[in-house]
């Protein structure tokens, strides 16, 4: 079956919605040389998405393209990134996500180095869980899953699967990789996506300290 026709106009207006929030990222050096890839559900059968290989501080809307949710180019001779087969993995297990996002900062790959073994930070008391949806409290613990990294997709996608189906809570870190967060619109993926580098900074400070 033919993946149906995609609005240009909308295509256009969630490639700027990327390009402005890429920017801003690769300023913050959450993207350092071509890392990092972001990407918008359009529709129910199609994702803008940034294409590999490209300085997510320089992008332009010829560097967004389109995929379906089998993570197949529509209309376009670019190549989208291995990993967008992890965003639209997300778009096909949450019908109401409509962004991920997926930076390299250096806390986030600290963090994912050194809870590898744990499959998990455990993050407890933050004032900031009330930053995801759906918490109302510090009075609680959040845990964010920790995948092995893999080259092999269908592997670190099953992995991902596993880890997503003891706790959802809008992200997870690749070992030694970085960080994919989400959220029902760019805005608020990218508040979660914010959430979680703060704490995990306060982690890695209080692991410091040896109060962790």
């Amino acid at each position: 079956m033919n993946t149906p026709a995609f609005d240009h106009n909308l295509y256009a207006g969630c490639a700027a919605q990327i390009i402005s929030h890429t920017r801003e990222l690769a300023a913050k050096g959450f993207t350092p040389a071509t890392a990092g890839n972001f990407s918008i559900r359009m529709d129910a059968d199609h994702a803008a998405i940034t294409i590999s290989g490209k300085d997510k501080g320089r992008l332009t809307e010829a560097d967004i393209m389109v995929v379906d949710m089998a993570n197949t180019p529509v209309a376009t001779h670019h190549r989208p990134s291995a990993e967008a087969a992890l965003h639209t993995h997300l778009y096909r297990r949450y019908p109401d996500v409509g962004a991920v996002l997926h930076t390299h900062s250096p806390t986030q790959t600290i963090a994912g180095l050194l809870y590898a073994d744990q499959g998990r930070v455990r993050l407890r008391d933050y004032e900031l869980f009330k930053a995801l949806r759906g918490r109302t409290t510090h009075e609680t613990e959040v845990d964010l899953p920790v995948v092995p990294n893999s080259q092999d997709m269908d592997e670190l996608t099953a992995s991902v699967d596993a880890a997503l189906d003891a706790a959802n809570n809008w992200g997870y870190l690749i070992a030694g990789h970085g960080l994919y967060a989400w959220g029902r619109d760019i805005s608020e993926a990218r508040r979660h996506l914010d959430a979680f580098e703060f704490m995990l900074g306060c982690e890695l400070e209080l692991r410091r300290l040896g109060a962790r």
